[in-house]
């Protein structure tokens, strides 16, 4: 618990050297007139995806038998656990706070949570709540490929590491423990603060959008990105734009 109330007093102090690096790329203004973007993601021809893994080590601590893994999750025809984003936004509404920092707890062998956002530049931490070892290995997805961000082997309960999440290419990253294979997450990882992490209806809204055209763009982590196109938004105005995978 020492450990773990000492490297959230570290997260904290970094937020504010998380703030200022943002400003390189993404310049924080007041947005008095911004328009809202609403719409929904369909899955499309994208089924519902999934695997199930024996659990072959630690029972008494994962459990017994096997465990499936969702990969992909449809809900009446609408794509669950996606997030839709404008491209290449260079300026507009703050950061939000929350997502300054992200912490992926493993507990009875699982991450939590299974869909995490953290800003780019933003602070991580992995805390091992379970008494075996785990190892988190968290790969940036860009495109078809895949770069290790972090790997750490953490062998005890209470055992926690911190780092800073530096995206230059990708939007996202694929969680795994090196130690259990039936161990998955995702992390969107947000270049500026117009996402929306669609609902269990597919459904999302995109606010304070400053005026001007924009490319927009679905992110998710087993089925990787596409573009929607491009959105025109007006001064207080609000506009409906579905996709589809």
């Amino acid at each position: 618990m020492k450990n773990f109330l000492a490297k959230s007093a570290f997260t904290v102090a970094m937020l504010g050297f998380a703030g200022a690096a943002h400003a390189a790329s993404y310049s924080e203004i007041e947005v008095t007139d911004g328009g809202s973007i609403v719409g929904s993601v369909a899955a499309g021809e994208a089924g519902a995806e999934s695997k199930t893994y024996t659990i072959s080590k630690d029972p008494d601590i994962c459990g017994e038998g096997t465990r499936t893994v969702e990969f992909v999750r449809v809900n009446e025809g609408m794509l669950q656990d996606a997030v839709v984003f404008l491209e290449k936004v260079k300026e507009g509404k703050p950061f939000p706070e929350e997502i300054m920092a992200l912490t992926l707890t493993q507990e009875a062998c699982e991450f939590g949570p299974a869909l995490g956002v953290i800003a780019n530049l933003g602070v991580l931490t992995a805390v091992n709540s379970d008494h075996t070892l785990h190892n988190i290995h968290t790969y940036e997805l860009i495109g078809n490929a895949r770069r290790t961000v972090m790997n750490v082997s953490q062998p005890n309960a209470g055992d926690t590491v911190t780092k800073e999440i530096k995206l230059r290419k990708g939007n996202g990253m694929k969680v795994e423990c090196d130690a259990h294979d039936f161990m998955h997450s995702f992390v969107y990882v947000a270049k500026n603060p117009y996402y929306s992490v669609v609902d269990e209806n597919g459904h999302f809204e995109i606010g304070d959008v400053p005026a001007g055209t924009y490319t927009i763009m679905v992110w998710h982590g087993q089925l990787g990105e596409i573009e929607g196109g491009e959105v025109t938004v007006e001064a207080n105005g609000e506009v409906t734009f579905d996709m589809s995978y």
